[in-house]
């Protein structure tokens, strides 16, 4: 009765103000954040630590025993294979990235178009090669690019064309490592776009229709931008994949010939762990972030930007 106020013969008890607490308590942003808590701790750890340790161990000597600053990164700067590494990482995750999205654009559009009933059998069909560990799926290529019992070569030689050296010169190595990639990544394309397609509202392709746009104006005008956002993130999601790549790479030229197919994953192992110098391992492996860091950059901003003139 103490907080009580009486009000002619009632007795009215005022309403207590909520806590700040309980309010922050109540925000949907609030309990997303801590139900996710736990994962970000969890990635904290397992991300930062390890980056936390090459950082460290990238400012050591060979032997691990003397504080030597940048000189590993000097050392990589003169070194001409750093370079021929920088070169091929970008050649082959650009590339094989644009392929990815462009088949899996296309092979979107024709599942789509394709009945209700029939898109789940496609639909786990064309995902098989994605499910599949790209190391099991990379020595599968290795029997078909092999040199001496290529099944590609023995079906070029019904017309006529000579065996192809797939992993023994640097232009087909190349070829190869692109075409696994391009075979195992295309799936994540093709369900991340087909996803998106079915947001696309079938009002916005009758009135397109009806303004008298062809197939390829309602494909630039309507399906692309309202894509957009999920092409970008899908093309940055890959991109960090693809770029960071080494499975495909080392079971299938291990870096050869002379070099030519190494990417910073590879060339890094082959240094740090094959070679010894760990330290300078660790320092191979840290240009990669950088690199990532503006590409992650540009697309996320071009992204944001979007999403305020919506």
């Amino acid at each position: 009765m103490a907080d009580a106020v009486m009000t002619g013969h009632k007795y009215v008890t005022p309403t207590r103000k909520r806590s700040g607490f309980r309010k922050m308590m109540e925000r949907k942003s609030t309990i997303a954040f801590l139900m996710a808590l736990p994962l970000l701790i969890l990635l904290s750890v397992m991300v930062l630590y390890p980056f936390g340790y090459s950082l460290h161990l990238a400012t050591l000597n060979k032997s691990m025993t003397r504080f030597v600053g940048f000189g590993n990164f000097a050392f990589l700067f003169k070194r001409e294979t750093f370079w021929l590494v920088v070169q091929q990482s970008c050649i082959f995750a650009i590339t094989a990235v644009v392929f990815k999205a462009l088949i899996g654009f296309i092979v979107a559009h024709f599942v789509h178009n394709i009945p209700n009933k029939g898109q789940r059998k496609w639909r786990g069909m064309l995902l098989v090669p994605w499910v599949i560990p790209p190391a099991m799926s990379t020595l599968a290529w290795l029997w078909l690019f092999d040199p001496s019992y290529s099944a590609f070569n023995w079906l070029l030689s019904f017309v006529g064309i000579g065996p192809i050296p797939w992993t023994g010169d640097a232009y087909w190595a190349r070829f190869s490592v692109i075409l696994v990639n391009v075979w195992y990544g295309a799936p994540f394309f093709l369900i991340m776009y087909l996803a998106s397609l079915k947001s696309v509202p079938e009002q916005l392709y009758e009135a397109a229709a009806i303004d008298g746009a062809n197939w390829w104006q309602r494909i630039w005008f309507v399906t692309l931008p309202m894509m957009r956002n999920i092409i970008s993130i899908t093309v940055l999601f890959s991109l960090i994949v693809t770029f960071a790549n080494f499975d495909i790479v080392r079971i299938l030229t291990a870096g050869g010939p002379i070099d030519k197919t190494h990417v910073f994953a590879t060339w890094a192992f082959w240094v740090g762990i094959q070679s010894g110098d760990i330290p300078l391992g660790a320092t191979v492996s840290l240009f990669m972030f950088p690199i990532l860091a503006v590409c992650a950059v540009f697309i996320l901003r071009d992204i944001h930007r979007r999403g305020n003139e919506a």
